[in-house]
């Protein structure tokens, strides 16, 4: 599904992998040890050396916004820029189901941005990524700020979309977190991203 070849990032050796299919797979590392740059460089966007395929096209083979449309970086903290929730959606309206199966109100779309915490605006911009149907999800720490119940919702969201086949990178602090939603851990150390023995 998601091939990385050979791709650079700053601070780490040459990196390659694959994401299967219905994969979810792990990243863990020291805090500072290139796990966000290497989301960022995957998502296209930071400058980055090496081939990224999807499917067998190539990251190069699209414009940025496509690839990103397809391969979608979720980030810890979520940029917000207009008022209220609702407009930050392209169709709020179809928004509901998922809205409520991530544990937030449907009234939520009125409500301004400034009245949000850090854990609504994960979910909120976990749900305004899944909108545009994405192929790949990369998520930076997506449940860093939520309790246990949201973290578990989150958990069986990202399950049911890789059970439809989608795939995804998913960068977490938490072992036993790594564990529940992936057999597969890959691991930076010292520079270098390895695969996690058992």
């Amino acid at each position: 599904m998601l091939q990385v070849d050979g791709l650079t990032v700053i601070g780490l050796t040459p990196v390659s992998f694959e994401v299967e299919k219905g994969e979810c797979v792990t990243v863990a590392g020291p805090s500072g040890s290139g796990k966000t740059l290497l989301l960022r460089a995957i998502a296209d966007l930071d400058p980055a050396a090496g081939t990224v395929t999807l499917d067998g096209t190539e990251r190069n083979g699209m414009t940025a916004p496509c690839w990103r449309s397809l391969v979608t970086y979720v980030p810890a903290v979520s940029g917000w820029w207009r008022a209220t929730v609702s407009q930050h959606f392209a169709d709020w309206e179809n928004v509901g189901p998922m809205i409520e199966a991530l544990r937030l109100p449907p009234e939520c779309g009125a409500w301004p941005v400034s009245r949000l915490s850090t854990g609504e605006q994960q979910r909120l911009a976990l749900t305004r990524s899944m909108c545009r149907s994405p192929r790949v999800l990369l998520l930076d720490e997506p449940t860093s700020a939520l309790d246990a119940p949201d973290t578990e919702t989150v958990e069986r969201t990202i399950e049911e979309f890789c059970s439809s086949g989608g795939g995804v990178i998913w960068v977490s602090h938490d072992a036993e977190q790594r564990q529940r939603v992936s057999g597969r851990t890959l691991i930076i150390v010292g520079g270098t991203l390895r695969e996690q023995s058992a």
